[in-house]
């Protein structure tokens, strides 16, 4: 399903703290980006994740966020730098954009 103007200015409202925010539609999803640097994806699904690299990665886990993992064509499972945001954090911006600051400071 594709990316809907609403779903755009709902992830632009989340993250307004954040900074300027753009965004970018691609395969099917939308690229999140502030100051050029991309920080979070919606999924075509319509699930919201933050990049998580470095010391967030440990970070996400002890928080219990979910990484985006997939089946390749192998079958062998393989992981992108990605973490479901959790549900609560969808309903407070303020949070949120916190959540995206601390991920963004280690990309």
């Amino acid at each position: 399903m594709a990316v809907t103007e609403e779903q755009i200015a709902f992830v632009q409202d989340l993250f307004a703290d954040v900074g300027p925010i753009t965004t970018r539609k691609m395969f099917g999803g939308l690229g999140i980006y502030t100051d050029g640097t991309i920080f979070a994806l919606l999924m075509s699904s319509g699930e919201l994740r933050l990049k998580g690299v470095g010391p967030m990665i440990d970070v996400f886990k002890a928080e219990g966020w979910e990484q985006w993992t997939y089946t390749r064509k192998d079958g062998a499972a393989s992981s992108m730098p990605y973490w479901l945001i959790p549900e609560e954090l969808l309903d407070d911006p303020q949070d949120a954009s916190i959540w995206a600051r601390r991920a963004l400071s280690h990309l």
